[in-house]
């Protein structure tokens, strides 16, 4: 007598189907692992250009929630430390500040400011015509290597 584990994945058919899994993405506790985690969550949910999150008002998409909609690089950040694209925090705003002296955009950086004009800055980064999640991803990761060998 042969036994058959049912996993559950399996359909009666016997086909797979895809099962979404919500796991927690874990708080960042310092600028490398901020970086990092914006990277996996603009890698997870898409780069959004031209605001922090698309229909910020709710008006076309109320029943997804902020954190998982695609996103620019400034919101990642602040979700990447406080689950939330629109609340700020210390730690973003510093991650945000190391970020902006590192783009160039447009011919202009590294860039000094208060942190209005460093997340229009990082922003403008991110919102030029071309710009990919993919590469948003890569210079993420890369930020935070070289903090890391850096602190």
């Amino acid at each position: 007598m042969s036994t058959q584990t049912i996993r559950p994945t399996d359909v009666p058919a016997g086909h797979r189907r895809t099962v979404r899994v919500a796991v927690p993405m874990p708080r960042a506790t310092d600028v490398a692992s901020v970086f990092r985690t914006a990277a996996r969550i603009i890698a997870a949910n898409g780069l959004h250009q031209g605001d922090h999150v698309p229909d910020a008002f709710d008006r076309e998409m109320g029943e997804v929630p902020h954190f998982l909609r695609p996103m620019s690089i400034v919101a990642a950040l602040k979700t990447a430390v406080v689950g939330d694209p629109h609340r700020d925090s210390l730690l973003a705003d510093n991650a945000v500040a190391v970020l902006a002296l590192r783009l160039e955009v447009d011919g202009e950086g590294p860039f000094y400011g208060d942190i209005f004009s460093l997340e229009h800055h990082v922003d403008g980064w991110g919102d030029v015509a071309g710009r990919t999640a993919e590469c948003v991803v890569a210079v993420l990761y890369a930020a935070g290597d070289a903090v890391e060998v850096t602190a």
